[in-house]
């Protein structure tokens, strides 16, 4: 395979990125291997390995090594072909009854089928396969896919393991002195049957193109697991299951803020794996020097010391135990982390984790204002939420207003719960305990939102009502888009959409927009003649038209035979970067800036301008079929992470990112028209506040409003998410779009419309992606219209299309 110079440099760079995302969750030291020998490689991933999950967020690259490739290539004797081709017999037998099923609810009219059809999960087969390898050790990856439009089941074969993968983990446990399982998934797994019983557990994740050689390079010791967990691993009945999830109409947030490790470690719960756990190839001590405070910055300075024979690498994190007042508050709170340069044996590094207060406030409906109560705020040292010392406190004399904002979001129907308050430990004896001088305390100031530069107002305010609202619609054909996942754009084959083309003469650059956030989703290939450009990819609906039955195929013309075309072919191979949330593991913003670097540099070589990614909505139940997408249970981890890959990306000219889904979106049943509730500060402080931090931090250019409503309201449609929130409280100065809003997406009649062009213009949310005539007739008919849902007057058109032209012309600025 012949690949091109920037291939094979992305390719190398991610090899060697991709074991800080893996984290090393059991050991007792058999791994890793001297040398590659004879051995025993078992379970779906081993030849089906996962790069990714499905939907918009997949790549669509040239080829990525498998993890039984990954051995092969590193020297390894693979003794157990027999089984892996028997196991393939079995996984095709099982995906075409699978397909038949699905297949058969559309026919018989399930209004939700074709959703369904696209993100719709195959559970893991039973088998009974002989374990007839044999090899110096043994290795059982276990994967799981989850994707785009369906959630996950707590069920065997999704997030339980099957009695067969019970049965032959066990018996290779049993079996072989040296047995590995590697788990290639995008998310937690209940490993309960075997978590106790298994000596060495690794989670590979899923890292993107390079997955198997990485994996092969780990576990012979060419390179080394660093990674931590993002979000806490546990059985499933000890999940919060306080609040709703996946409910069809309306999904409650009666958990509140205990999300995660906040519940877990609040009311004593002990999961299998906490949250920032991870182990490596060596062993690491801990020592606190000092801790400061700076008007109302803290910091805290570590040694990190490796006390083994490997060289590794270790996360020191700091939590914060806020006091109990007039809010009731989780155990503790992440307020700082920092990752180690590489240490050798005996080699040791002094790392600072700092943070303001302010950050840590808690949000007080009655006032509106983020505020930190009296009492003393213990610091507690560690490497993960369940290995924590307390190492001094700040003491606050009274209460303190940290922000002064608006109220935003809406009110829920219910109050949060909250669990007894746990009496707090008085702080051992001879700790340091610093005092926040509070009469010198003043709130953040408020950015305000930003203007818009004349130039493109000027420009605006020289359109027709009617130009207008072309702009306030993504591109497209006179007949409609036809795609709703990854394939609208006119100018890259295979880009997600573009912003309107119709004006160049009047110097209004049109913008590509290709999804993510595993790398770029363009065609791997296109033609082009006298014509112009033109796909020769299989569309969405073609990839999918196995799952439809025939009437549908028909009706669809997905068998028809396409009109021959004999242009020239072109080459778009991208680079598939690890998921989301395995960057997130890497606890690395360096990591995740070198990831956003190789994506930036790929958009500027296929002519791509806004990358929809990074995303960044929180994990808030393991079933969420998109998780994988996103980083983490925990907003700051979530918040730097994104603006880490923000900052990679950006660094390249003309090219920026599009932060999303924005916000609460947290399941995939029923996405388009799910109402998420929950209390103020609720969102603020957990589902808001990655978003903040990306965007105080990353700048990025660009907002994707998420498909949900907030508290019986669209998101889109919001204006206080919009303009109170997201501009004049952070100051974002970018352009604000919404998710592609198709009809062909809504599926069955539920409580709640989808969004609307009308309403998300009225809200000052900029474009409606990726337009249709029917939206743009939507605007014109809510132009000066009393009657309309959401009347708009000219001033709304021309705001929103002054903020495209905008970033439009910046982009360009930039590139040339």
């Amino acid at each position: 395979m012949n690949l091109y110079p920037y291939e094979k440099e992305h390719i190398a760079r991610i090899r060697a990125l991709a074991p800080e995302c893996m984290v090393l969750l059991k050991t007792n030291g058999a791994f890793p291997l001297k040398a590659p020998g004879r051995l025993a490689l078992y379970g779906s991933g081993a030849r089906r390995t996962l790069k990714g999950g499905t939907g918009s967020g997949d790549v669509n690259v040239r080829a990525f090594t498998t993890i039984e490739q990954g051995l092969r290539a590193a020297g390894f004797t693979i003794t157990t072909d027999a089984w892996l081709d028997a196991y393939d017999a079995v996984w095709q037998k099982a995906r075409a009854a699978f397909t038949a099923g699905i297949k058969a609810r559309i026919a018989a009219g399930d209004p939700d089928g074709f959703m369904l059809a696209l993100g719709a999960v195959m559970p893991e087969p039973d088998y009974d396969l002989p374990l007839d390898g044999e090899g110096d050790a043994a290795v059982y990856v276990l994967s799981r896919v989850c994707g785009e439009g369906d959630d996950r089941h707590a069920v065997p074969g999704d997030f339980e393991l099957t009695p067969t993968e019970i049965r032959d983990i066990l018996s290779l446990q049993a079996k072989y002195p040296r047995f590995l399982l590697a788990l290639n998934v995008g998310g937690p797994v209940d490993l309960t049957p075997v978590a106790d019983k298994v000596d060495n557990i690794l989670l590979v994740s899923q890292l993107g193109m390079t997955i198997g050689d990485s994996f092969a390079d780990v576990l012979l010791g060419k390179a080394y697991p660093s990674g931590k967990l993002a979000s806490t691993w546990a059985a499933w009945a000890d999940y919060c299951h306080i609040g709703d999830f996946a409910e069809m109409d309306e999904t409650r947030y009666r958990e509140g803020v205990y999300v995660g490790y906040r519940y877990f470690d609040s009311v004593g719960k002990t999961p299998l794996f906490p949250f920032g756990y991870g182990l490596g190839y060596t062993t690491f001590e801990l020592a606190v020097n000092r801790i400061e405070l700076d008007s109302s910055f803290v910091s805290v300075e570590a040694t990190v010391t490796n006390t083994g024979r490997r060289p590794g690498r270790e996360v020191a994190q700091l939590y914060v135990s806020v006091p109990q007042g007039k809010l009731d508050q989780p155990f503790q709170t992440l307020a700082a982390f920092e990752k180690t340069d590489e240490l050798l044996p005996g080699e040791s590094e002094n790392v600072l984790l700092g943070f303001d207060l302010r950050d840590i406030a808690s949000f007080d409906n009655e006032t509106a204002c983020e505020i930190l109560e009296a009492g003393q705020y213990a610091l507690r040292l560690g490497v993960s939420s369940r290995d924590t010392t307390v190492v001094g406190a700040i003491e606050i004399g009274k209460t303190v207003i940290a922000r002064q904002l608006s109220h935003i979001g809406g009110e829920p129907d219910f109050v949060d719960w909250k669990p007894e308050a746990v009496p707090c430990a008085p702080l051992p004896e001879g700790l340091p305990v610093l005092s926040l001088d509070t009469d010198a305390f003043d709130p953040a100031p408020l950015p305000g939102a930003p203007e818009i530069s004349e130039e493109a107002k000027a420009i605006a305010a020289g359109l027709t009502d009617e130009e207008l609202a072309y702009l306030c619609v993504g591109d497209y054909r006179e007949t409609g888009s036809d795609s709703f996942v990854g394939s609208a754009g006119m100018q890259v084959m295979g880009a997600a959409g573009d912003s309107c083309s119709r004006y160049p003469d009047k110097g209004i650059p049109s913008l590509v927009m290709a999804d993510g956030p595993a790398g770029l989703r363009l065609d791997r290939q296109y033609g082009e003649d006298e014509q112009g450009r033109y796909s020769i990819q299989p569309s969405l609906f073609e990839l999918v038209k196995d799952f439809l039955p025939d009437e549908m195929v028909n009706t669809m013309h997905l068998n028809d035979v396409k009109a021959e075309r004999h242009g020239v072919i072109h080459d778009q191979y991208c680079t598939a970067i690890p998921v989301g949330t395995a960057l997130a593991q890497s606890w690395n913003p360096e990591v995740c800036r070198a990831c956003g670097d190789i994506v930036g540099e790929e958009m500027e070589r296929f002519g791509v301008h806004l990358w929809l990614a990074p995303a960044l909505n929180i994990h808030r139940s393991p079933l969420c079929g998109r998780n994988f997408e996103y980083y983490s249970e925990d907003p700051l981890v979530s918040g730097r992470a994104a603006a880490a890959i923000t900052d990679g990306v950006q660094s390249h000219p003309g090219r920026g990112v599009t932060i999303k889904h924005y916000a609460c979106n947290n399941q995939e049943t029923n996405r388009l028209r799910n109402n998420s509730v929950m209390s103020e500060r609720t969102l603020r402080e957990i589902y808001l506040r990655g978003f903040r931090i990306a965007v105080e931090n990353g700048d990025p250019r660009a907002v994707m409003t998420s498909y949900n409503l907030l508290n019986g309201e669209h998101t889109s449609h919001r204006e206080d998410l919009v303009e109170t929130a997201l501009r004049g409280e952070w100051g974002f100065d970018g352009l604000v779009m919404t998710d592609w809003v198709v009809a062909f997406m809504a599926g069955a009649a539920h409580k709640y419309p989808a969004a609307c062009a009308s309403g998300t213009i009225k809200a000052g949310n900029d474009v409606f992606m990726p337009g249709s005539p029917v939206d743009h007739a939507d605007l014109m008919n809510a132009l000066n219209n009393g009657e309309a849902r959401y009347p708009l007057t000219r001033a709304h058109l021309e705001k929103c299309a002054a903020r495209l032209i905008d970033l439009a012309l910046l982009l360009r600025e930039q590139a040339e």
